[in-house]
């Protein structure tokens, strides 16, 4: 649920990199880091346990221009990806304005990117969450690699309700900056229509 400071005139928004172990989530999120003009972004910030990190970062899109005459910051996390990390990924889930489910493309992983969107569906929905109700988009990861799932089939099983998706490859940045602006527009859209 997106909040607003008054004082700073801006609207914050939380936008939640969730996906199975492993699939780029983190990479996402360095890439976007590594590409946003100081200027922009705050620290990035890492919550690491001897088991599970947590990253997350706040920047200010100039580009996007202001809502009523405040600006919208973003707030960028991932989630741990492992599904025994459940407690923190719902916590992280809070408050969440949009997600972004990175699927891995890898045909072994095809198992784990079921499992895992399934364990977000559950736990958005114990949050009082519809995932079909709020800013939604797909990425498929590592599409670079050669032993990929076909796209269509990946498209079939993890996006039946065809929200917007996008190929990509987090190491080199194709199709990141893409899915976040996807999934910001949509967030955007929502607040306009003042429903937040």
């Amino acid at each position: 649920m997106a909040f607003i400071n008054y004082a700073s005139r801006e609207i914050n928004c939380k936008i939640v990199y969730y996906g199975p172990g492993l699939c780029g989530k983190t990479t996402n999120l360095q890439t976007i880091y590594q590409r946003t003009s100081p200027e922009a972004r705050g620290k990035m910030i890492s919550l690491a346990t001897e088991t599970e990190r947590t990253l997350f970062f706040d920047f200010l899109p100039l580009a996007l221009g202001d809502i009523r005459g405040f600006k919208t910051r973003f707030h960028l996390y991932t989630v741990p990806g492992q599904v025994f990390y459940d407690a923190s990924r719902k916590l992280i889930l809070k408050g969440v304005d949009g997600v972004v489910f990175v699927a891995d493309s890898q045909e072994e992983r095809l198992d784990a990117n079921i499992e895992s969107m399934e364990n977000l569906k559950d736990n958005l929905e114990e949050q009082g969450y519809e995932l079909e109700k709020i800013p939604f988009v797909v990425q498929y990861n590592k599409r670079d690699l050669p032993n990929q799932t076909p796209l269509e089939e990946l498209k079939e099983l993890l996006n039946p309700d065809q929200v917007p998706d996008f190929e990509a490859c987090a190491l080199t940045g194709e199709g990141v900056f893409e899915t976040l602006k996807a999934v910001a527009k949509q967030i955007l859209v929502e607040l306009k229509k003042g429903r937040k």
